[in-house]
């Protein structure tokens, strides 16, 4: 008997759909294990709604589809991440709710921090959860100590991140280190993992802008000197904030 997670018989009516082509708008038929198809016009276009099944952790699973490909195992990654994306920014809308600026910050943070983690590495998702989430102690800095400041907020902050993490359904090592930084995220340590790093250049690269820093350029020259460690926060300081003429 074939595995029912990739026998098309125990599939259900909305595993075979169908997808525009957003180049010339011919329409193609997917099932849901397609990985992607290509359109008539030769666009590549990559399944949306891709299902891997119990393939993705039956320990039978290579044997019953043979063996993923890096592609498929990089877009299942991608997948994941996007997954999580999502649910990091739905309990940060959440936990602010009609709070618009700081709702507006964490997605201007996490923005950023998704550039960083293109240009450097690290785990996308402890950089993008601390990105989204980084500022969850306000609220309850401003209740017990009658002040949001960055200590009070580093402070509260991870109880509140750890619950709303266990419910996204997070591996319990990743939880871990996003509440570690959301703990001292504005006061790094002597050494600091590349995941804290991209957090904090990320942060800055938002404040930067909110705050006016961008209004004196030798302050703002030594700011990025000293705040910003790795390529990607220096090259997009420097393209947004001291030198953004360059680019056109």
């Amino acid at each position: 008997m074939k595995c029912p997670g990739q026998d098309s018989r125990f599939w259900k009516p909305e595993d075979v759909f169908e997808i525009q082509c957003l180049k010339c708008g011919w329409t193609l038929e997917f099932f849901k294990d397609d990985v992607k198809r290509k359109c008539r016009c030769g666009e590549e276009i990559v399944n949306p709604r891709l299902d891997f099944g119990c393939a993705q952790w039956c320990e039978y699973g290579e044997q019953c589809i043979g063996v993923i490909p890096q592609e498929l195992e990089d877009l299942k990654k991608e997948l994941q991440k996007n997954r999580f994306k999502e649910k990091f920014s739905q309990a940060m809308k959440r936990y602010f709710d009609k709070d618009v600026q700081r709702i507006h910050h964490a997605q201007k943070v996490a923005r950023f921090a998704e550039e960083m983690v293109k240009g450097e590495g690290g785990n996308p998702l402890v950089v993008l959860g601390s990105a989204y989430l980084h500022d969850v102690g306000v609220y309850e800095a401003e209740k017990k100590h009658g002040s949001p400041s960055p200590e009070f907020q580093e402070k509260e902050g991870p109880p509140i991140a750890k619950d709303v993490l266990k419910r996204i359904g997070l591996k319990n090592e990743v939880i871990d280190e996003i509440c570690d930084i959301i703990g001292h995220h504005h006061h790094p340590r002597e050494e600091e993992t590349l995941n804290f790093q991209l957090l904090y250049e990320s942060e800055w690269l938002a404040k930067i802008d909110e705050n006016g820093f961008s209004r004196d350029r030798k302050k703002l020259e030594l700011l990025v000197a000293k705040e910003f460690q790795t390529a990607t926060g220096r090259r997009l300081a420097q393209d947004l904030y001291l030198n953004p003429a360059a680019k056109h």
